[in-house]
């Protein structure tokens, strides 16, 4: 059950607790990236995966990849160059005060990188699964072509493949982000999204929501859903659904529509108190794939990615730290937090 995950990892530091920029004496520092937390959730339920990438020769880009060889993460194709690791700065809000992501990433070792630098017959060899988010074809245009290729390859392989839309209007427009993944999502099985990515790359709303005001409607996600899949020909569509009451306290759950079917299946709605917002959505994909990879039914799998992400809230930094038990114990109902002894 190989799987490949295609992106940037980056240096994250934070003040400690709830301190603002402000305030901070000192910053703790961790390693992250949307593809990277990905195939660390992917490695912590025992799935074989492998993270391409690049970061520089020096000790902070061997310590990012340390990071991942921690937690089980198969390293062998992280090609190494470039002068500096992308960096992101994050700001944990609490109650009425958003949370704030900083970031200085230009010039990164990933985003120096060539569409040569990647041999995808070799890389995806035995693979059943090529997961990457908006982000990586978003910091140049060699990569956007290595994403296409990447998923051309995967198809004539047979490998399923996936994307986080992920929209990080830092990063490029709207206009250019709907033209370049307009031509990838063709070539993508299962599209991961919320309604405002949608909205920003596509122009695809969902009616009667609004995000802002933790206002979600399940017909107008539904039709998000569709329209995606009638437009690129996608097999399946996962939407997270994210009510924000405040920066400390969320609704969250998620919905994953099967064109086959043309049915939408929706998960638990959790509420949740956050430790640490950041990795959310990256937890539910890896949950996902996980799941569809182990052949459950879109009802068990879009209740396994939802729980998933629900408990990586709960968890400081960005890669999701909870098991296949503790995953499948919340979806049972065990949601009290009771010690376990």
């Amino acid at each position: 059950m190989k799987t490949v995950c295609f992106g940037e990892i980056m240096l994250r530091l934070n003040p400690k607790g709830h301190l603002r920029f402000l305030q901070a004496n000192e910053l703790e520092a961790t390693y992250s990236g949307a593809e990277a937390n990905v195939a660390v959730s992917l490695a912590n339920y025992g799935v074989p995966a492998l993270f391409v990438g690049k970061t520089p020769e020096h000790d902070i880009g061997q310590a990012a990849v340390n990071a991942l060889r921690r937690y089980g993460v198969d390293t062998t194709f992280v090609v190494r160059g470039g002068d500096r690791l992308g960096i992101y700065f994050v700001e944990k809000g609490a109650s009425q005060r958003a949370s704030k992501v900083i970031y200085d990433r230009a010039g990164s070792a990933l985003a120096t990188a060539g569409a040569d630098d990647f041999d995808w017959p070799h890389i995806l060899a035995g693979a059943k699964w090529f997961h990457f988010t908006g982000i990586t074809p978003a910091l140049n245009d060699d990569l956007a072509a290595a994403c296409k290729t990447a998923l051309q390859i995967a198809q004539k392989m047979g490998v399923t493949t996936s994307c986080d839309l992920n929209y990080r209007k830092n990063l490029w427009s709207r206009e250019k982000a709907g033209h370049v993944l307009s031509d990838l999502l063709p070539l993508v099985n299962v599209c991961i999204a919320n309604e405002e990515d949608t909205a920003d790359v596509f122009g695809i709303h969902a009616e009667d929501s609004d995000v802002q005001k933790g206002e979600l409607s399940r017909e107008g996600y539904v039709s998000v859903a569709q329209q995606l899949a009638k437009r690129f020909g996608l097999q399946k569509v996962a939407v997270t659904l994210r009510g924000s009451l405040s920066a400390s306290d969320n609704r969250w759950s998620g919905m994953l529509y099967d064109a086959l079917d043309q049915a939408a299946y929706f998960a638990t709605d959790y509420a949740i108190h956050i430790v640490d917002r950041v990795g959310g959505g990256d937890a539910f994909a890896g949950g996902l794939i996980y799941a569809l990879l182990h052949g459950h039914d879109c009802q068990r799998a879009v209740d396994f990615a939802t729980a998933a992400s629900c408990l990586q809230h709960s968890v400081e930094h960005d890669f999701n730290l909870v098991s296949v038990a503790e995953v499948e114990a919340l979806m049972r109902g065990d949601a009290s937090g009771r010690v376990r002894r």
